[in-house]
């Protein structure tokens, strides 16, 4: 058994779809949040420009003693898990491996698209993954600026946010039978993706597909939580506004929040 906290690392309130499936499959477990909101979206910014901030998450959840890390956004992800993970002695968990193995298990007619920021899709990470597993599979991956902001600011529900995500998935109407949420922000958008894509297309959460390998690695590691009925001392902060983080967050994951701001 291990008390301590899991930590989550993300840019910005995206991270929150991870964490409301690990509240729901792990529910003994106790969690530190930190969004990097301040600085969303990470995906234009240059590799060494989000392997530093993603350094100082990590340094930030590791200054409060938790005993495992999951990098809940996929640009970090692809940037820097690898060296994070390299230099760590606690457990650290990346979303894109279990994204893509759902994918590859999901897919009926070999034809996979991958929705990602601009840095996760120009590192091609998903596609390399994928075929290093089933080379003959169809990847299609597609960059979604536009889809950060819409979830940073709240305005999932918008009529905006319905012409934005028509707008950008037209490309792959029609093209795939599967479809990867490469950014833990996009589930936010899921009903609209789903409206757009179709009935038929399978819509793979990459940050809820993670939480299996975190409940995977807490096992093997015999660093459960023990179980118990007292409240669950969940931390959430953000580098933004705690008041919008907090909007945002309750809204989603059905509970008081009240997130504190940090300096990095």
């Amino acid at each position: 058994m291990d008390n301590r906290p899991i930590g989550f690392l993300d840019s910005g309130v995206g991270g929150l779809t991870v964490v409301k499936e690990l509240m729901r499959q792990l529910p003994d477990e106790e969690i530190i949040f930190v969004g990097d909101s301040r600085r969303a979206p990470y995906g234009p910014r240059p590799a060494d420009q989000i392997r530093l901030f993603t350094w100082e998450l990590v340094n930030f959840l590791l200054a409060k003693d938790v005993k495992m890390i999951v990098f809940a956004c996929n640009t970090a992800t692809a940037v820097a898990w690898e060296e994070v993970k390299a230099k760590l002695d606690i457990p650290v968990l990346g979303v894109i491996l279990p994204g893509t193995s759902a994918a590859i298990k999901a897919t009926t007619d070999g034809k996979i698209g991958i929705l990602g920021t601009e840095m996760t899709i120009r590192s091609d990470i998903y596609q390399k993954k994928i075929h290093l597993l089933s080379p003959n599979l169809v990847v299609h991956s597609l960059a979604c600026p536009k889809f950060v902001p819409l979830v940073e600011s709240n305005e999932i529900n918008s009529s905006v946010a319905k012409k934005v995500v028509y707008e950008t998935l037209t490309p792959l109407v029609t093209q795939v039978d599967t479809l990867v949420l490469g950014c833990t922000h996009y589930p936010l958008l899921k009903p609209i993706i789903q409206n757009v894509m179709g009935k038929s297309v399978k819509l793979i959460d990459s940050g809820a597909e993670c939480v299996r390998d975190i409940s995977v690695l807490l096992n093997y590691f015999e660093i459960n939580h023990e179980r118990t009925t007292l409240a669950k001392a969940h931390q959430f902060y953000t580098t933004a506004s705690a008041q919008s983080f907090d909007a945002i967050a309750e809204n989603w994951l059905h509970i008081p929040v009240n997130s504190r701001t940090i300096r990095l």
